[in-house]
């Protein structure tokens, strides 16, 4: 059964827990976390380039110059592609690059991240992670003591203020809470720090 170290906010290591195999020892399912990870990557696109396309551009009406006997090229517009101030072959257009997946998906993907992150000891249980104010300089310390000096994903048992503001300024610090976990921001950190109340949620709704 998998394990992680328990500290205080000092980063002292107080203890050990023991993970949920159901949530933290199944065998990762890399396609799942692919799919999930793409689609999140694709929900955040804008989507809004734009191009004009030859019938968009303005001018180029006329015929320039007749079909034969000038000794030049043949053209029926002077806004084709080829031409300066002319429009834009295949020019893109807004679209929504997004897509679905499946909730099974999606939650194997979650699984599969925590069950990666539990195989590297690379989770972080913290008895009590709270801030009594927010304040960068103390919150970094306490990463770098534990060993999440690096990219990490911090989870709380909900929204904690204190704890969002004074990680937000750290290159490489994310911050959620138990209900809002996703695939895409397990896989882009090299540490899970999670609160002990926040690791009691996340195995009993993802234990099931």
């Amino acid at each position: 059964m998998p394990k992680a170290n328990v500290y205080n906010m000092a980063g002292e290591v107080i203890g050990e827990v023991q993970l949920s195999e159901s949530v933290f020892g199944i065998e990762p399912n890399e396609a799942a976390v692919h799919t999930v990870v793409r689609n999140h990557l694709a929900n955040m696109r804008q989507g809004t380039q734009s191009a004009l396309t030859k019938a968009e551009v303005s001018g180029g009406g006329i015929k320039p110059w007749r079909q034969k006997g000038s000794g030049r090229a043949r053209q029926g517009s002077t806004r084709n592609p080829h031409w300066t101030h002319g429009g834009v072959a295949f020019a893109p257009k807004p679209r929504d690059y997004g897509f679905s997946v499946n909730k099974k998906v999606r939650r194997l993907a979650i699984l599969s991240a925590l069950s990666d992150k539990a195989g590297e000891s690379s989770v972080i249980v913290v008895d009590g992670l709270k801030m009594d104010a927010p304040k960068t300089k103390t919150f970094k310390a306490f990463l770098d003591k534990v060993g999440a000096n690096r990219k990490s994903v911090v989870v709380t048992a909900d929204v904690d203020t204190n704890v969002v503001l004074s990680a937000r300024n750290i290159p490489g610090t994310v911050t959620t809470y138990a209900a809002n976990l996703n695939a895409y921001d397990l896989v882009n950190a090299d540490k899970l720090v999670v609160d002990k109340a926040a690791l009691e949620k996340i195995q009993e709704v993802y234990g099931k």
